[in-house]
């Protein structure tokens, strides 16, 4: 399947929409990674444990809005938009959404 931030895909034309599809992912941030960021902003550097969990949920966020997308009869995503918030009392949660047209291509 074709999945593009774009909103038409070269060298081929949308035959049909099938409508607006979402992926949605919500993740908790354990404790240890919280632990290891917290050292990240005292002495600088890169987060690798916050890193790989945005990483994975953006991963499962397009993975739903695909499948979701195909049980649509869609054979592509066109106009994609990804957004990331910060969630829970403690700010312990990550939640990745994204959105896209579902479209049958030729």
């Amino acid at each position: 399947m074709v999945i593009t931030t774009t909103n038409e895909i070269q060298d081929k034309k949308v035959v049909e929409y099938k409508g607006i599809v979402f992926g949605e992912v919500i993740s908790g941030i354990n404790m240890f990674k919280d632990m290891g960021a917290s050292l990240r902003n005292i002495f600088g550097g890169r987060s690798k444990g916050y890193e790989d969990e945005l990483l994975a949920a953006r991963k499962n966020a397009l993975e739903e809005m695909k499948t979701r997308s195909a049980a649509l009869g869609a054979n592509a995503i066109i106009g994609v938009k990804m957004d990331y918030e910060v969630l829970g009392a403690d700010n312990g949660m990550l939640m990745v959404t994204c959105s896209g047209t579902a479209v049958i291509i030729g």
